[in-house]
């Protein structure tokens, strides 16, 4: 006999008693083994998941820095914060359809008084890491996934803490952030009742107005706040919310938000007015800014520049007067230099603005930060990383100087004391080698400054802050390189010693390296290895330890080093492999190269799916036309398969160009009732008239059985029952009446007895593949609201067309005679189950399933999508909240699909006889393959979307070995014990 095609060996009828003795001890161990590799495998994901945390979710903030104290006099005895929360940029610039500029204060200020740019925020875009830039001057930290993104992990610094006394009126989801702990502070915030959606929302700003002139007012009565609201290095905060929320309810481009935007106008106006009145000594500055834009759909959390561009008016004591563009004093950026949003600097002001006369500046949002403790002259947030933007402040050459100074050192500190904490912990500590000698160059600044070099002294400070922003960058990400790799040769260590699990238990090659060697399984010198293995593992703990390494680094060492322990334990198996490779001639190497390729751009075309669905579209348009002309050269035209593998593909090609949010339609539910109908009809069709064709004959039953019928009947009533439950629910629900306890009662039996009747229908497979596609429909389509019914039925349209298409093959196969065979012998079976030993060309049974298995997650959305979790998908069943019915109704409708596709699987497992535990075993060796890369696009920027989807798509594809199990369990009682019709009654003239 010849050796098979791929990854199989030849076998050898004759097996002496040793050989018989060897492998039936080498099969219980390899059994024995399979229980706990499976425990290993949801144990390892479940830690290495949790890596991600360590790796891109630590908190860039440090605690134990001194604050630096400015060397010169404060230019501003106070500083007055107004922040727009949803401001657009371009909304607050360019003119109204009249031609009138929606904020004319604020365009006197920036013509006659003051400085202007545009605030580049950095994604997130939402409101809490929006101002925690700007009075904390850092960007959202991103260990805040922990907290649910509704709160700052752990405490930070601010301008306000630096204060002699602040006062904030505004929001109660902002104002608390920043004083609520704060002693020396006054606020207040209004009821979360305020934000109404339904209402304009600009008397929400009108509020943080009146309360800020009721203090004003009541400092009059008052000597003890009078005294307080004389003092110096005061801030002044009112968070204007009115934009934000107009924003979300009517759009940016609505009137409500742009009359919201001159609402904003006139209370800065009426602001400035007030406190020039008050302290009439002009020696209060002002900053007016946003936390982040407004997509034209009225939301923000992206990196897109309607939510990154905000606008900065700065005016007042301290602040520079407008600079007219033609000043030879005007400042120039390099083009080259980027925003934190990734905007290129001197972008071009458009013209409808009406400002190309005067210089623009644009900053960061974190750079806010310093400007105010520049204006005040205090010490800046000492976890801040932004720039102090000179351009803006009004100082004498040798103040500028000091200034910038200030601010290097304020971030030097933060460098210094996370080099310190990383030196004190680690063994092998790596300097950030560009600050070496920070030392020297912080005493030739001084020795320039003391020299009245200022222009020197100020560009080796901003080259020191740009050094001391990067090391910040470099110990934030000092042990990403370690672990990275470590979890990297943990997932290959599992892969490697699934692959030889695979290639011990359930492929020839054990008994044709016994014949040769038969010492290929001998595990006498394993002691060894462990004892190597458990010295290592102790080193690395030790070392840990001593590095104050967090716990869980302990277990990535141990998992990863274990994997490599069992499979250096598998030496003379791996080296008789070798041997057995090396003897192959160059077109076995080419196969299996071409097998790799091809499976891992399919595993890589399935990644990029998860952020792109429409891929499946042009792959179930390729598979099509592929399949059916690999058919058309194998079977006659008029066998009417290719056909209908090429329309099924295509038709289900058609899901994943429709929108994720499922828009409600009725009636197209009900359509696919009948639809669902239709197709059972035509599968028990075949399986009662076409039973003798060759390409069916596996598929059916030899055997009539009248009772089969009429549990098809039934099954089919039942599918048009639930679509008559579906109007008449819908109906009742549109009519806004309560939903009859009958009907749900009718709709709950439905859905119940229906899952339970494929239990009853024939074993054969096409008989129980149609059972449980039927017996599943009626809860779904009470499930449905729209497309996603079509989608059931084009689904089991491709898997028929798959069980077809392996069906076909199998019959191909037996036809040619090929060298592996597939009819079952005493000498090609595995174990006891009548299994065949797996080839290579075997691997396309996962990687079709890893693609039915996504298309099922993706057809219509998924878990993290609207349109999974829509909720009037329950009302049919439910109209009282509950939410744990409620969420688990919708998971089980999430379900199904993948039920179909695991039944799938297991009738082809059983159809072209090959093991079960097998093919999972290579499952979970493709989803890791995917998880893998998904590991490394895991992002800790960006919108909070973007940064969750990647965390849920590692997350996934890393739960994947755990929820394909359940599901196999859930299943095996539908599936287990479908059967097919023994290739021995099929005869010569059938062939």
């Amino acid at each position: 006999m010849r050796g098979g095609d791929g990854i199989l060996g030849a076998r050898n009828n004759i097996r002496s008693s040793s050989e018989a003795s060897i492998l039936r001890i080498r099969t219980q161990f390899l059994k024995r083994r399979e229980k706990w590799l499976v425990i290993l495998g949801v144990l390892l994901h479940a830690v290495y998941m949790l890596s991600i945390f360590d790796i891109y979710f630590k908190t860039p903030i440090v605690h134990g820095m001194e604050p630096v104290q400015p060397r010169f006099s404060a230019p501003a005895k106070r500083l007055v914060l107004l922040v727009a929360d949803g401001l657009r940029a371009d909304k607050f610039f360019e003119p109204d359809s009249d031609g009138n500029y929606r904020a004319p204060f604020f365009r006197s200020v920036i013509k006659e008084r003051g400085r202007w740019g545009v605030s580049h925020a950095r994604p997130p875009t939402e409101s809490r890491p929006g101002h925690v830039a700007i009075i904390a001057g850092f960007y959202e930290d991103p260990s805040a996934v922990t907290k649910g993104w509704k709160a700052n992990p752990v405490e930070f610094d601010s301008v306000f803490n630096r204060s002699r006394h602040t006062f904030a009126f505004g929001s109660p989801d902002i104002i608390p952030i920043f004083c609520g702990a704060l002693h020396h502070s006054t606020w207040n915030s209004y009821p979360h009742e305020y934000e109404d959606f339904a209402t304009d929302a600009s008397f929400l700003d009108e509020w943080s107005f009146d309360q800020f002139q009721s203090l004003l007012n009541r400092s009059n009565e008052d000597a003890k706040l009078k005294h307080l609201l004389q003092q110096d290095n005061l801030v002044v905060f009112l968070h204007l919310l009115g934009c934000d929320s107009n924003g979300h309810a009517h759009r940016p481009y609505s009137p409500e938000y742009l009359n919201n935007v001159k609402v904003v106008d006139h209370i800065a106006e009426r602001v400035y007015n007030l406190v020039q009145n008050y302290f009439k000594d002009n020696l209060t500055a002002y900053v007016f800014t946003a936390d982040h834009g407004m997509s034209d759909k009225g939301s923000h959390g992206d990196g897109h520049p309607t939510n990154t561009d905000t606008p900065l008016v700065a005016w007042g004591s301290g602040v520079r007067q407008p600079v007219p563009i033609f000043s030879e004093n005007r400042h120039h950026h390099h083009n080259s230099v980027r925003f934190v949003d990734d905007h290129v600097h001197d972008s071009p002001t458009p013209s409808d603005w009406g400002l190309d006369d005067l210089e623009r500046l644009d900053v960061n949002q974190a750079d806010i930060a310093p400007l105010m403790s520049t204006l005040l002259g205090l010490p800046g947030p000492v976890n801040s990383v932004g720039n102090l933007p000179l351009e803006y402040v009004h100082l004498s050459e040798v103040e500028e100087v000091e200034a910038v100074l200030a601010n290097t050192k304020q971030i030097l500190n933060q460098f210094l004391l996370k080099s310190h904490l990383k030196q004190s912990s680690s063994l092998n500590f790596k300097p950030f080698k560009p600050l070496g000698n920070y030392t020297l160059v912080l005493d030739q600044i001084d020795h320039l400054i003391s020299i009245r070099d200022s222009v020197a002294a100020k560009r080796l400070s901003e080259n020191l802050r740009s050094l001391a922003l990067e090391g910040l960058h470099y110990f934030q990400t000092y042990d990403w390189f370690m672990l990275m790799t470590v979890i990297s040769l943990g997932y290959l260590g599992w892969m490697i010693y699934l692959i030889l699990h695979v290639l011990q238990s359930y492929t020839a090659l054990p008994e044709s390296f016994l014949r040769k060697d038969q010492s290929v399984y001998s595990r006498t010198n394993t002691w060894k290895v462990y004892l190597s293995g458990c010295l290592l593992m102790g080193s690395m703990c030790i070392i840990l330890l001593v590095e104050h390494s967090p716990p869980l680094y302990h277990a990535y060492f141990a998992m990863t080093i274990f994997l490599w322990a069992q499979i250096c334990c598998e030496y003379q198996f791996l080296k008789a492999m070798w041997r057995y490779m090396l003897g192959k001639e160059i077109s076995y190497f080419v196969k299996f190269l071409a097998c790799f390729i091809i499976s891992v751009v399919i595993l890589e075309i399935l990644v990029k799916s998860f952020m792109d669905r429409k891929i499946y579209t042009w792959s179930f348009l390729l598979v099509g036309v592929t399949a059916t002309v690999y058919l058309l050269r194998s079977i006659p035209w008029d066998s009417r398969i290719p056909v209908f593998v090429w329309l099924a593909c295509w038709f289900l090609s058609v899901f994943t160009l429709m929108p994720a949010e499922i828009p409600d339609n009725t009636k197209l539910v009900i359509f696919s009732g009948f639809m669902i109908v239709i197709i059972g009809v035509a599968a028990r069709y075949l399986d009662v008239y076409a039973r003798e064709s060759k390409y069916l004959f596996c598929l059916t039953d030899d055997i009539k059985n009248s009772k089969s019928n009429v549990l098809f009947l039934f099954q089919v009533l039942l599918v048009f029952f639930s679509s008559i439950m579906v109007s008449v629910s819908t109906s009742h629900r549109a009519e806004k009446q309560e939903l009859l306890a009958l009907h749900q009662l009718i709709n709950w039996s439905i859905a119940g007895v229906s899952m339970v009747l494929p239990l009853f229908s024939p074993a054969a497979v096409l008989s129980r593949l149609t059972s449980i596609y039927l017996g599943f429909a009626p809860a779904f389509l009470l499930l449905s609201i729209g497309y996603e019914a079509v989608f059931y039925g084009a689904l089991a349209l491709a898997l028929m067309a798959w069980m077809l298409f392996e069906n076909v093959h199998l019959s191909i196969s037996r036809t040619n005679k090929s060298s592996t065979s597939i009819k079952p012998t005493e000498d090609n079976l595995v174990l006891t189950s009548g299994d065949r030993y797996l080839q290579l060309s075997d691997m396309r049974i996962p990687l079709a399933f890893m693609v039915f298995f996504n298309i099922a997650f993706f057809g219509t959305g998924n878990f993290a999508s609207i349109a999974s979790f829509e909720i009037s998908s329950v009302y049919r069943f439910i109209t009282v909240f509950s939410p744990f019915l409620m969420a688990a109704l919708l998971i089980f409708k999430l379900l199904i699909p993948f039920l179909l596709v695991i039944c799938t699987f297991t009738a082809i497992t059983k159809l072209i006889r090959v093991p079960l535990l097998g093919c999972y075993f290579l499952v979970i060796i493709c989803s890791d393959v995917m998880t893998v890369h998904f590991f490394f696009l895991v992002q800790n920027t960006g919108s909070w979307m973007e940064i969750g989807n990647s965390i849920s798509h590692f997350g996934i594809m890393s739960a994947q070995v755990v929820f394909v199990l359940l599901l196999f369990a859930l299943t095996s009682i539908y599936t287990n014990d479908i059967q097919t019709r023994s290739s021995k009654r099929l005869s010569h003239k059938d062939m």
